[in-house]
């Protein structure tokens, strides 16, 4: 075989239409051997000898897509010392743009003796191990074009590309749980038809099967678990051999078509390879103190802030061009839209302190490509000092588990200050205003895959995770949630009526909140888990969507779109700079722009805001909205009266006198499957039943006054 010396630069396997460049960062490796797999699965063995700035590197004419590889590096095994290197194991390459198999508990893939792990195990893992793809980067993308959402116009939509598909009765079932069934105009058209416009999938990054959970019978099912941070996970497409990737890109174009952006969901902070008992794979056996925080005084073993056995060194010079490589690769080639950050927190401990000016983020910001595309975080780990809402620079938005807390304890009648609902449901000034950003900072959710669907919530106080075979140990224990006097499904009227009014009191709550919405799969159908709270490793009926819909089920569909339809529809409910008054009185001020009323009609006294009220009103000025839209022209829109009851009584509010809006017609009654067009009058009452919501809207006549300046008819 003829073999060129090739480049260090691009890592990975890269193939331009001649052949084939491989290049491979160790900076502990004495040698580096190429491996050649074919189909029957013998290797082929090549010598890399071209070594620059510790990238090892060869190119191979005449190769072609579709070639299995992998490599073996020699150098020192010394884990007192940090390195383990052993070219027993058949390694990943950690540029892997396709990746084939999966790994199972066999003993070839670990470096160690099963039976007394202090001896060396030196079984070789060829046909045991996954093997890395050389891919043909050509892709047809004819005019596909990044939607390019502003943060205030977008809706979010959390999904799993397999539990959202594999039930569904109307895609095809050859290609249910795969990345074509995500493109599939069945899905697309219940995401355009439901008001979506970006959609958040959870971990597609090429992920391992724990062999914990295959001991048990179990897999992991969400994907939490990365090994390859350029590959596509292969058990989502049909084709193999590099498929993935060609068919990744078909569903983002279809997608795009659609007017939906692909947010990915990805893992940065740990992989695959687990604790000093894990398999070696990839990065443990080509530089481990490189790639993995160890323990300072004992580098055989290593800290962990993720709670996954490892966490990646985020000091690393070669760890963070791996994120970096990997984040542009996904926006330049792939065409994604932004990503959610897993544990973000780790990723900001340079050191062990959480650190928001670390090095990643100064990457981030200075990054063209990067810096440009939609930064979600979630703002935690399980570290020291990990709980971070709030802290992450002006670039970045954040999943806000404040909102989810409060909203759920809001409706469910836990005693809490009215100053902090209102503070959350107004985009959260008090957690995002002080470092310069703005209410699209707060990804706003009620619920998400980690925890109870949003069906759960009302229908469960406690967790019920026997399948996962863990004694109950596993999941968060503290839910917020109430099961309205029945621990799961009951054949009551009066419950499930209840229920199904508090789920749409919570979509309500969300889709009208300043801020991001986002919304977990199927909790527009009512999806239940039967009460388990971590599905992490049900791969099956349990976890998936159930797309066989009752008469209810189809209704909280409607009034979900409705819901969502309004908030398009008025930038009252989306603005982009938050209200002129405080946080803990709801952004309220002399400006006028928003304002809290009793259930009286009289304004909000002072105490109140400290009272644990749980009737208030809501009103918005559609014609105090203090930004520019697009074209810098002044944004004028209807005002909005928003009754809560979260009491378990009915209860009467009266509508404001005629200085606030003269007639009010009913957006929204979440007592109500579909709402009439009722009228009210000034000064007149209104009934909101018990535990729930009303909207009422005042039309208003387009006016024009200058951008910043409030509409004078209406300001108090």
């Amino acid at each position: 075989m003829e073999i060129w010396p090739g480049t260090a630069y691009p890592l990975g396997a890269t193939y331009d239409g001649s052949g084939v460049n491989f290049a491979l960062f160790s900076e502990i490796a004495e040698n580096v051997e190429l491996c050649l797999v074919d189909d029957e699965g013998v290797e082929t063995r090549i010598d890399m000898p071209e070594v620059d700035h510790f990238v090892w590197h060869c190119y191979l004419p005449s190769l072609q897509p579709g070639q299995r590889y992998g490599y073996r590096v020699h150098g020192p095994y010394e884990p007192e010392a940090g390195h383990r290197c052993d070219p027993s194991k058949l390694l990943l390459d950690p540029y892997a743009k396709a990746i084939e198999g999966q790994v199972s508990n066999d003993q070839a893939l670990f470096s160690y003796d099963f039976l007394d792990p202090s001896q060396r195990n030196t079984e070789d893992s060829l046909g045991k191990t996954m093997l890395s793809v050389v891919i043909n980067p050509y892709f047809d993308w004819g005019h596909d074009r990044p939607p390019r959402h502003e943060y205030h116009d977008t809706v979010i939509y959390e999904a799993h590309v397999k539990g959202l598909t594999m039930t569904h009765p109307d895609l095809p079932e050859e290609i249910r749980g795969t990345y074509a069934a995500i493109g599939h105009p069945v899905i697309i058209d219940h995401l355009k038809g439901l008001g979506i416009n970006a959609i958040e999938l959870m971990p597609v990054h090429q992920f391992v099967q724990d062999t914990s959970l295959q001991a048990k019978g179990l897999t992991n099912y969400w994907g939490y678990n990365t090994i390859g941070f350029l590959a596509p996970h292969n058990s989502y497409a049909q084709g193999q051999q590099g498929q993935q990737v060609t068919e990744f890109k078909a569903m983002v174009k279809a997608l795009h078509e659609a007017g939906i952006e692909v947010i990915l969901d990805v893992v940065y902070n740990h992989t695959a390879e687990g604790n000093e008992f894990g398999p070696t794979i990839c990065f443990r056996g080509i530089d481990n103190a490189s790639y993995y925080r160890l323990v300072d005084s004992d580098k055989q073993h290593y800290y962990d802030t993720t709670g996954t056995g490892n966490s990646l060194l985020m000091r690393s010079p070669h760890v963070l061009q791996l994120i970096m490589d990997s984040l542009r690769y996904w926006v330049t080639e792939m065409h994604v839209d932004g990503f959610r950050f897993d544990l973000a927190a780790t990723l900001a401990r340079q050191f062990h302190e959480v650190d928001k000016l670390s090095a990643f983020f100064d990457l981030i910001q200075q990054d063209p490509v990067i810096s440009q595309v939609k930064l979600i975080a979630e703002p935690w780990d399980v570290g020291d000092g990990g709980y971070q809402v709030g802290n992450f620079p002006p670039l970045w938005t954040e999943w806000n588990g404040k909102y989810r807390d409060t909203v759920r304890d809001f409706w469910r009648g836990v005693p809490a200050t009215l100053g902090e609902f209102a503070s959350r449901i107004t985009g959260s000034s008090d957690l995002y205003e002080h470092s310069g950003r703005r209410p699209i900072a707060s990804i706003n959710f009620i619920t998400a895959h980690d925890g109870f669907t949003l069906r759960d919530v009302v229908s469960y106080n406690d967790k019920h995770n026997e399948a996962n075979g863990e004694d109950g140990n596993d999941g968060e224990s503290h839910n917020n949630s109430w099961n309205h006097g029945v621990e799961g499904p009951t054949d009551d009227p009066e419950i499930r009526a209840l229920r199904l009014r508090q789920v749409r009191n919570f979509l309500t709550t969300l889709l009208l909140s300043q801020g991001v919405p986002m919304i977990s799969h199927g909790d527009e159908i009512g999806r239940t888990q039967d009460g388990n709270n971590n599905v992490y490793c049900q791969d099956n009926e349990l976890a998936w969507v159930d797309w066989d819909l009752d008469e209810d089920q189809l209704q909280l569909l409607e009034f979900t779109k409705a819901v969502v339809r309004l908030r398009l529809s008025h930038p009252v409910f989306k603005r982009r700079r938050f209200f002129a008054g405080s946080a803990d009185h709801g952004g309220q001020s002399t400006l006028g722009d928003i304002y809290w009323l009793q259930p009286s009609g009289e304004p909000m006294a002072e105490d109140g805001w400290d009272g644990s009220a749980l009737q208030v009103t809501m009103w918005l000025n559609g014609g105090a909205i203090y930004e520019p839209d697009s074209r810098g022209q002044s944004i004028t829109d209807d005002d909005f009266l928003v009754f809560f009851n979260a009491d378990h009584k009915e209860t009467s509010f009266t509508i404001p006198s005629q200085q606030w809006g003269e007639r009010w017609v009913t957006e929204v009654d979440t007592c109500a499957d579909v709402v009439d067009a009722e009228w009210h009058e000034a000064g007149s009452q209104i009934s909101v039943g018990p535990r729930a919501m009303v909207v009422l809207r005042s039309p208003r006549e387009p006016i024009t006054h200058p951008v910043g300046a409030a509409n004078p008819d209406r300001v108090l």
